[in-house]
């Protein structure tokens, strides 16, 4: 249960403050009660609402769209919004998300709108549900907006586990592949060097297996140089990366890595199509749907040319000439937005679009993951036959001349 912060009066009229453990604020101004204390404020403690609202922890999404769905469901079935907030918190598993609905249900309790409370947990709630049960609240359609934010969720984690899991396998063999090569330069290596070093004033040496022992010799003596090195330079990177110049200029390559960037830029304009189109069809004006999804693409580049369309659209103008104009949207993607508006059902159009380029993006992916795994085995098979023919031939050499 969650501690609440209170300020109170005594009989005497001495104020006083404290914390109590309670499962609602209800219940903490029941407590004070009973200790003859008269509340003056009541609110969750700090530390509980860093968890959920300042904090870094989030909420999974299959939690988060299991919620969707069980509300959707009571709210469906007749169970007012209090008791149905009240159900799920008792059966949350999740400790984050049980605090989260927690304090929604409180807020709700004093008046305040579902979509303005869940506002309070940007870390849980996305700003495309929020928006979503803003626009079901006004239209009184609360039960589908829950289901289809439910809907979006998993899809959107699927797509997210799957890209994932595609690349966890190629990863895995450049990272071992690396500590292999890592291993065999600091122990392995160095073992030959007194054979080298005879072979070396005879002058008998290649160029390939002098490169080597050197390359060796400084990692085993400087090893602490390389990992700090290594270090230094993922942490500057980090940080221009997360300057403004340094995400363009990232956002930049992945647009254009070749393969590579084609998968990145796919799934962003798939997944900027299917929130634009499901804000549309639950009646989120358009100018506010486009400043949600054009996040949703997570690459300033696209979301710099969407907030351009955006400032059109303002205008007067239509979204498909200014996306077009960007060059960052396929043509077919341009022309099928024309057409939606043209034919007044945009929203439905976004859709079939997402879903046609994530099934194209899928095979995409799948392709380039083929591809990928034997590339990567080749060049870790050559860098270990670089290090075996430079420690054997001189040996073999020298081993033939006698």
């Amino acid at each position: 249960m969650p501690d609440f912060q209170y300020t109170a009066r005594e009989a005497t009229g001495q104020q006083v403050t404290g914390v109590l453990t309670a499962s609602s604020r209800q219940e903490a101004l029941s407590h004070l009660s009973t200790r003859q204390l008269f509340p003056m404020k009541v609110d969750i403690a700090e530390e509980t609402k860093s968890l959920t609202r300042g904090g870094f922890r989030r909420v999974n999404p299959r939690h988060l769209a299991t919620f969707y769905t069980q509300l959707a469901d009571l709210l469906k079935s007749g169970v007012p919004l209090l008791r149905s907030l009240e159900l799920l918190e008792k059966q949350s598993g999740n400790h984050i998300l049980r605090l989260t609905i927690q304090d929604v249900r409180e807020h709700v309790a004093e008046g305040t709108r579902l979509a303005e409370a869940m506002r309070l947990h940007p870390k849980v709630f996305s700003e495309l549900a929020i928006s979503m049960v803003r626009a079901g609240e006004e239209g009184s359609f609360m039960e589908d907006v829950l289901k289809r934010i439910a809907v979006f969720t998993e899809h959107q984690q699927e797509l997210k586990s799957k890209a994932t899991g595609a690349m966890a396998y190629p990863l895995f063999l450049l990272v071992v592949g690396g500590l292999i090569v890592m291993g065999m330069m600091i122990f392995f290596v160095p073992k030959f060097e007194p054979i080298f070093s005879r072979l070396r004033e005879k002058g008998g040496l290649p160029w390939a297996t002098d490169a080597l022992m050197a390359m060796s010799a400084f990692f085993k003596d400087y090893w602490y140089l390389v990992v700090g090195g290594i270090a230094a330079a993922i942490f500057g990177l980090h940080s221009w990366f997360n300057s403004e110049e340094g995400r363009v200029r990232l956002d930049t390559i992945r647009l254009r890595t070749p393969g590579f960037g084609r998968i990145i830029k796919s799934l962003a304009i798939s997944r900027f199509c299917r929130i634009l189109g499901t804000l549309l069809a639950n009646g989120v004006p358009i100018i506010q749907s486009l400043s949600i999804a054009k996040d949703a693409t997570g690459n300033v580049v696209l979301s710099t040319a969407i907030a351009n369309a955006a400032e059109n659209i303002t205008a007067g103008k239509n979204l498909a000439q200014p996306l077009g104009t960007s060059g960052e949207f396929p043509e077919e993607v341009v022309e099928m937005i024309s057409v939606g508006e043209e034919a007044n059902n945009l929203e439905q159009v976004l859709i079939d679009i997402a879903e046609a380029m994530e099934r194209r993006t899928n095979r995409y992916l799948d392709m380039f993951v083929r591809f990928l795994e034997p590339v990567l085995l080749t060049f870790m098979a050559g860098i270990v036959l670089f290090v075996v023919i430079a420690l054997m031939y001189p040996i073999l050499k020298s081993s033939s001349a006698l």
